[in-house]
């Protein structure tokens, strides 16, 4: 009787134990990375956060904590804003500045916009207007408010290129850069079925940048909010910038944190604006 030698082939493996099923770990969804939330929740948590710093803001000035002279309640700025209003005719102070930062917001995304377009497709243009464009962002609008009081004088003129200014040549290099970072492999694709330069520009490149272009648009606009102010404090007649100075010069600050809080509103609702009509013209796109 032969015996043959046992491999270790020959030997069954022994029994692996049975993976035990791991308990989930509940976790609070708000405080999960990159974890959606409802729109009810959003909303809720952003209004609560309001709700906080007025609740706060309350208790410090109605406490006694702050002196009035420096900080107003809360129930001292609604009184004031409705002075503002039944007194002072304070609505037309809001349609002048919301007419002035959409007048110089138009004008400069009308001449910024093609400008970033050509920038970005074509790099000769680049190379020509980069650097004065770079230049002049680092240039601080306000600065230039002396020289436009003596070019046009006090009027809506300098007030709409202070904002214009402030706007232009950030949103070049802002388009230039969403229009320059166009897929390479669909520009080639495009040449390939027979695209000219042209087509390529007009079915490839803006209909790719077109979101990007919308969403460099509302975060510029926001910036033109901070522009109209620093136009309104000098040589105006009406608008928030205005009511805000005369109020300073009156230690009012009831008026002041009022016309702080109208512009953050207006803003809020024109953002609230940009974001709904870019869901609309680009709803294949996630913004």
């Amino acid at each position: 009787m032969s015996v043959h030698p046992v491999r270790a082939t020959d030997v069954a493996p022994p029994a692996l134990p049975a993976l035990v099923a791991a308990k989930p770990v509940r976790r609070n969804r708000l405080f999960v990375p990159l974890e959606p939330v409802s729109a009810t929740t959003r909303w809720v948590l952003g209004l609560g956060f309001f709700v906080l710093f007025v609740a706060v803001w309350a208790g410090f000035t109605l406490g006694g904590y702050v002196s009035p002279t420096f900080l107003a309640s809360p129930v001292t700025m609604v009184r004031e804003a409705w002075l503002l209003f039944v007194e002072y005719g304070f609505i037309h102070d809001i349609g002048m500045t919301v007419w002035r930062v959409f007048g110089g917001f138009v004008l400069a995304a009308v001449l910024a916009v093609p400008l970033g377009i050509a920038m970005g497709a074509y790099k000769g243009v680049e190379a020509f207007f980069e650097p004065f464009v770079s230049f002049c962002r680092y240039l601080p609008a306000s600065a230039f408010i002396p020289l436009l009081i003596l070019w046009a004088g006090i009027g809506e003129t300098q007030k709409l290129l202070v904002i214009f200014i402030g706007c232009f040549f950030q949103l070049v290099l802002m388009v230039a850069v969403t229009v320059g970072s166009t897929r390479r492999d669909l520009v080639e694709a495009a040449y390939t079925l027979g695209a000219g330069s042209r087509g390529v520009i007009a079915r490839v490149m803006i209909p790719g940048a077109a979101p990007g272009i919308a969403e460099t648009l509302r975060l510029v606009l926001g910036w033109a909010w901070t522009y109209v102010i620093v136009a309104e404090l000098i040589g105006s007649s009406s608008g928030i910038g205005h009511m805000i100075t005369d109020s300073q010069a009156l230690l009012n600050t009831g008026q002041i944190i009022f016309g702080i809080i109208v512009i953050g509103i207006i803003g809020l609702i024109s953002d609230f604006a940009f974001k709904w009509l870019n869901r609309r013209l680009f709803a294949w796109s996630v913004l």
